[in-house]
Formats: C-alpha cells, sequence, structure tokens
C-alpha cells in the first residue's frame, strides 16, 4: 500500500483513540509508580539502608534530576531504533534499575538505581508521546495525550498509596519487586498491543531533531510548561501540612483528601484532552487563570475547611491536568519527535523541582501559606508566557497562529508486528 493510501487509511477508519494507546498508557503509570514509591516509603527506607530520613529524601531529588537531565540524551541514543524497539530497551533499562533498587545493599547502590530508573522513565515518556501522535488522526491529538497521561494521573491516584501498602505490609523492598513486575506485564502488553511504526526516514534522525530547538516559540513554550508545572507543584508538596496544620483536618482525613485530588485530575485531564487540539491557547488561558484564582483563594481561606477544599479540586482539575494542551503547543512550535518530547517532559520535571524547591523556602520566609502565594505568582508567569501567541494570533495575517494552528505531523502508517 503507498503512503498516502495508509495515511488515508490512519485518518478514515478505527477508533479515534486507538487502542495502543492506552496500551501506552499502563507503561506510564509504571515509570510514575517507581517515581512516587520513595515518598510513601521513606521511614522504612531509612532503616532498612541505615540512613536518616532526609537522606531518603534526596532519592526522589535524584529521580526528578535524572529525569531532567539525562533523560534527552537517553532519547538521542535511541532515535535511530524503530520506536517500538525503543520503548522495549527502554522497558529492559527501566525494570534493570527496579531489580537493582529491590536488591540494594547500600544507599550507594540505591542511589544509582534511582538515577537509572529517572532516565530511563523521561525516555519512555519522549518516545510514548511521540507515538501518540503519530497513531493518531491531527484533530484528535490532544485526546490521545490525554488518554495516555491518564497513567501518569492514575499513578498519583493509585499508584502511590497502593506501593505504599504494599511496603507497609511486605517490607519495602517489594513494593519495587511489584513495581518490576508491573513492568514486564506492560512490557507484554506493549509487545502485543503497539504496532510496529515505520521508519520516518533514513539516517540524521538526531540531525533532523536538533535543528527544531533553534526555534524561539519552542523555548517560550518550554518554559511556560516549566511555569504552569511549578505553579500546581509549589502547593502539591506541601499539601499535607497545609491542610493539617493551617487547615485544620486530622491526618487520617488527609490521604482521603489526596485521593479526590488525584481523582479531580483524572476528570481534568480527560476535560483538556477533548479541547487542547482545537483550543490549544483558550485552554492553556483559562487553565492559568483559573489556576491563579483557585491558588489566590486556596491562600487567603486556608483555614475554612469547605473553603480550602474546594480550592484544593478546583487546583486539580487546572493543574497538571495541562499537559495535552502544554504538548500540543510544544508540538505545533516544534515536532511531534521524541527528543522534542522527551526535552519538553525535562522542562516540565524542572517545574516540579523549582516548584517544590521554592516551596520550602516560601514556607521559611511566610509560614505554611507561602508556597500558595508562590503558586499564584507562577501562574501570573505563565500567562505572561502566553502573550507572544496571543498576540500573533490575533493580529492580521494570512493564516491562524500556532496555538490554534492544525497539529502539523501527518499520521503515519502502521503494520504489526
Amino acid at each position: 500500500m503507498s503512503l498516502e493510501g495508509r495515511h488515508h487509511t490512519a485518518e478514515s477508519a478505527g477508533p479515534a483513540v486507538p487502542r495502543a494507546v492506552y496500551v501506552l498508557a499502563i507503561g506510564i503509570f509504571a515509570m510514575v509508580t517507581s517515581e512516587f514509591v520513595v515518598a510513601g516509603l521513606m521511614p522504612q527506607m531509612a532503616d532498612g539502608l541505615g540512613v536518616t530520613i532526609s537522606r531518603i529524601g534526596y532519592l526522589i531529588t535524584a529521580f526528578a534530576m535524572a529525569m531532567a537531565a539525562g533523560g534527552p540524551f537517553l532519547t538521542a541514543a535511541v532515535l535511530r531504533i524503530p520506536q517500538k524497539g525503543a520503548l522495549m530497551v527502554l522497558f529492559v533499562v527501566f525494570l534493570a534499575g527496579n531489580a537493582l533498587a529491590a536488591t540494594a545493599s547500600s544507599y550507594g547502590v540505591m542511589m544509582v538505581a534511582r538515577v537509572i530508573t529517572g532516565i530511563a522513565s523521561q525516555a519512555f515518556f519522549g518516545v510514548s508521546i511521540s507515538i501518540c501522535v503519530r497513531l493518531t488522526r491531527p484533530e484528535v491529538r490532544g485526546r490521545a495525550i490525554a488518554a495516555a497521561m491518564n497513567g501518569l494521573m492514575l499513578g498519583t491516584l493509585l499508584g502511590l498509596p497502593l506501593s505504599t501498602m504494599i511496603g507497609e505490609r511486605l517490607g519495602w523492598r517489594a513494593a519495587f519487586w511489584a513495581i518490576a513486575v508491573l513492568t514486564v506485564i506492560a512490557a507484554l502488553c506493549t509487545a502485543v498491543g503497539v504496532p510496529r511504526l515505520e521508519r520516518t526516514g533514513e539516517g540524521g534522525g538526531f540531525r533532523r531533531e536538533m535543528t527544531v530547538f533553534r526555534k524561539p516559540g519552542l523555548w517560550l513554550a518550554f518554559i511556560t510548561s516549566t511555569l504552569i508545572i511549578g505553579a500546581t507543584f509549589s502547593v502539591f508538596s506541601y499539601f499535607n501540612p497545609i491542610l493539617t496544620e493551617v487547615t485544620g483536618f486530622s491526618a487520617d482525613t488527609v490521604p482521603l483528601l489526596l485521593i479526590a485530588y488525584g481523582a479531580a485530575t483524572v476528570v481534568g485531564n480527560s476535560i483538556v484532552g477533548r479541547l487542547a487540539d482545537r483550543h490549544t491557547l483558550g485552554v492553556l488561558l483559562c487553565g492559568l487563570m483559573l489556576n491563579a484564582v483557585f491558588l489566590t483563594g486556596f491562600a487567603l481561606l486556608a483555614d475554612v475547611p469547605a473553603a480550602a477544599l474546594i480550592f484544593m479540586m478546583g487546583i486539580g482539575l487546572v493543574g497538571v491536568t495541562m499537559n495535552p494542551a502544554m504538548a500540543t503547543r510544544v508540538q505545533r512550535a516544534g515536532n511531534a519527535g521524541p527528543l522534542v518530547n522527551s526535552v519538553h517532559s525535562s522542562f516540565i520535571t524542572l517545574g516540579v523541582i523549582i516548584g517544590s524547591s521554592l516551596g520550602g523556602l516560601a514556607i521559611e520566609a511566610h509560614g505554611l501559606r507561602g508556597p500558595l502565594w508562590l503558586g499564584a505568582a507562577l501562574a501570573v508567569l505563565g500567562l505572561a508566557g502566553l502573550l507572544p501567541d496571543l498576540i500573533r494570533r490575533r493580529a492580521p495575517g494570512p493564516g491562524p497562529g500556532p496555538g490554534d494552528a492544525p497539529a502539523g505531523l501527518p499520521a503515519v502508517g502502521a503494520r504489526r508486528e
């Protein structure tokens, strides 16, 4: 079949979001669960490795730093491999990292394991999002990205409590073995359920992907994504002390509130995914404005339980759920290749690091309401990052601006192995 015929088939047949996209979500769920597992088992791991809880906290930072700094390099290394094959390679690396963590005999070995899994996780995100784009029609790509990103949302909602429960009942090493088993299941599902994608070109993939980074608009989109995620994580990292010490909820109630927050992110992600393709800039604009309002309201009324709960749910609806619109904007400013998506994920991770670290400094300077005010400020800065595209879109010209143009990467035909 000709390329044109395959293209026509991809756009006129099959479901709007292929089942393969949901299979990719399983792998993302495994990656996110591994990222969060340390946070739920800090005391047990500190006892098991003979270190302080603060040193265990550095394992979380190491994972995030490895994602941000190392993920794009591993993505570049697998660019010459067909994308399904790249996913399988990344599964092997990720599995090795979790097995090393489960058998770690010392803190140093555990640190190496976290770096390995962090790098593999970031590269997996980049390749997965690129595959989502190649498998779907232009008008539903935001919805497809949202479907894959549900793995991230469910990792927050279910992965953390489940891994914590396993670790508390069977020991912290069992939690890492459980993630290893989940990784094997995800890899098998990927082998069966994700089609083999034809190569988009011969050779020079790295050079082609690097040229797009010369575009200023792409860097502006990256920075805006960092601010969007930073605004949310400046608060998310400190929900527990804010809700108990300022709002007055009991410690036993907080896990239920966090589950409700996670459910809100799943709902928000689905809504954003349906709107991201046709209204990319509008979704980002409304999301940032609402997040600034919710964060400000939370800061002002954090001591009123009903109001605090409403604002917390609002942050869940419009915070990290902007991911599909953020990814769509980045792909239109650059391309939908694995390297661009991986670098974008690095900037998102940078937002997590910046938000969490600055949130701690805000607490030291202004108390537990400090992260809420910081989040509102970062959301306003994120709005400033949208201004150039908004101005360009409103300016008279022959076509729409990059924020609302149809996605530029054509659907690529695929065949099953």
